[in-house]
């Protein structure tokens, strides 16, 4: 370089700066790589402070009002839900100054049978505030260098579902589903390992805690020379939720042993033993097989109530999604109007009472039945059809029940 050389930003030569680094075709100085630092930094801060500012995040009471349009019963989960995401979206729109009192995250924790609701609130959540949303299966985990999948592929699917904008991912939401199922086999050691099982949970724990992790843009195991992803995980909302077969044992082992004394049959009375879920605590998801760490960082612990037939009835016909709705919105789109005759509901509601399989099972059953219509009809001139019990009981009839039983 030559003693003329000189910022191509405020024209000093090169001896009236400490450093001049030099380019392509010009030059910056020290000051000026330093202004542009900071210019850059307040610009980044802007963009961000404007993202969390345009998060309009709702009242408890709005957001339960909004579950109820899409989710029928499940109240206490509903404001356990609500509470605890807009006391996670009030954390990350806090301003940050050196005496604010620092929120912890309100990850949650939901425990019930399968078909009775948990990722149809937590999708209905993500659709309300218009975040990215991923659901993860946590059966596929394994501890890393195990055949299955890293724990970082959790936040991959999140990357993909906000289309790799890594700023709106760590504002999302991710669902991370049969979290009972990586729960510890047992307490007797083992020569064989548990590589689906606690080892899972221990890498899970700096997701739900809030870290920086290094994730592989399009998931799969990592590679030394492969181009990484930096995603802080402090502001996504982590919901986990499981079936927990079984635990109603543990609940009610840990009540009875605390039912003693002369008031002892009097308090057996008063538990309700049909819905032992509503006592859960977590010291019986730690008996279950969790570990203590990762139930102290799901501090929101609720359960969802097993569905009655009423409830199953309305599932099928009241919510904006119902599912008789849909297949309504389905015909309609070929210029057919289709109607039910009420028989038909409760026809369906029996069954899935009698087959065991929740409001899953809803869907399942209206499938059989409609199959044969939905193949025929919109090659037919029909404008209108009307499905009478005798046709759902007829069509039920051909189709093999061990299918639908769970």
């Amino acid at each position: 370089m030559k003693m003329t050389d000189k910022c191509s930003f405020c024209g000093r030569s090169r001896k009236d700066v400490a450093l001049l680094i030099g380019g392509i075709n010009g030059f910056i100085c020290d000051q000026c790589a330093e202004q542009a630092h900071s210019i850059t930094k307040e610009a980044f801060a802007q963009e961000e402070q404007k993202a969390t500012k345009e998060l309009q995040i709702k009242k408890p009471i709005e957001i339960k009002e909004f579950l109820d349009q899409y989710a029928v019963g499940q109240d206490e989960a509903k404001k356990h839900l609500a509470v605890a995401v807009y006391n996670h979206y009030k954390r990350i729109k806090q301003e940050k100054g050196d005496n604010d009192v620092e929120i912890e995250k309100s990850n949650i924790i939901m425990v019930g049978r399968t078909g009775t609701g948990k990722t149809l609130l937590a999708k209905t959540i993500a659709k309300m505030l218009n975040v990215p949303f991923a659901i993860v299966d946590a059966t596929v985990l394994t501890e890393a260098g195990y055949v299955g999948e890293d724990i970082e592929s959790i936040l991959t699917r999140l990357l993909q579902a906000s289309d790799y904008d890594v700023k709106a991912a760590e504002r999302g939401i991710v669902f991370i589903d049969e979290i009972d199922k990586i729960a510890r086999k047992g307490d007797n050691p083992s020569i064989t390992r548990d590589v689906s099982g606690e080892g899972v949970q221990q890498g899970l724990l700096k997701l739900l805690e809030g870290s920086i992790v290094n994730v592989p843009p399009q998931g799969g195991r990592k590679h030394p020379d492969q181009k990484m992803i930096a995603v802080d995980t402090k502001n996504i909302l982590f919901i986990c939720g499981g079936a927990f077969d079984g635990i109603e044992k543990k609940i009610a082992a840990r009540m009875n042993s605390q039912v003693v004394g002369f008031t002892a049959i009097r308090e057996v009375e008063k538990i309700d033993r049909n819905n032992l879920l509503q006592y859960i605590a977590p010291q019986d998801l730690k008996s279950f097989g969790l570990i203590p760490e990762i139930i102290g960082r799901l501090p929101v612990l609720t359960y969802l109530e097993p569905l009655s037939r009423d409830t199953l009835r309305n599932i099928l016909t009241e919510p904006k999604n119902a599912i008789i709705r849909q297949f309504i919105k389905l015909f309609e789109m070929d210029g057919i109007e289709l109607t039910f005759e009420p028989e038909v509901f409760d026809f369906i509601v029996d069954k899935a009472v009698e087959y065991n399989l929740g409001a899953r099972g809803l869907r399942s059953i209206c499938e059989v039945i409609m199959n044969d219509l939905m193949f025929e009809l919109p090659s037919t001139k029909k404008k209108k059809y009307n499905i009478t019990k005798q046709y759902a009981e007829a069509r039920l009839a051909h189709y093999s029940v061990g299918k639908l039983r769970s």
